[in-house]
């Protein structure tokens, strides 16, 4: 990445977690009221900042992010994106949610959530 995102506007939530929620994955909120990894062609609420040993993360729901982002159709601009059921994101083809990507590299893209 060129140019340090890191932080503008970053807006995090605490949220009870699922175990199997991991730091740096994009995350949903599930129907027990905790947040849950997003699953493949899943909208995204955000991104598990940290995850505490006491089943909570800290969620950016808002700001810039650093995100996993393999898939190359990715580009800069407003694209529809839904996660990737890795952990990070791709390019939406029905029930994503439209960010804004300012960098895209194949591996990793900056995005304001």
């Amino acid at each position: 990445m060129k140019v340090s995102y890191e932080e503008i506007g970053q807006v995090l939530v605490t949220c009870p977690a699922a175990e199997t929620v991991t730091e740096g994955g994009m995350v949903k909120m599930g129907e027990d009221g905790k947040t849950a990894p997003c699953g493949d062609g899943e909208r995204f609420c955000g991104q598990a900042v940290s995850v505490a040993g006491d089943g909570f993360a800290a969620v950016q729901v808002r700001g810039f992010a650093t995100v996993v982002c393999t898939d190359a159709a990715v580009k800069p601009g407003w694209v529809s994106l839904a996660g990737d059921g890795k952990g990070g994101v791709k390019k939406a083809s029905a029930a994503g949610g439209e960010a804004l990507v300012m960098e895209a590299d194949g591996k990793r893209a900056v995005l304001f959530l």
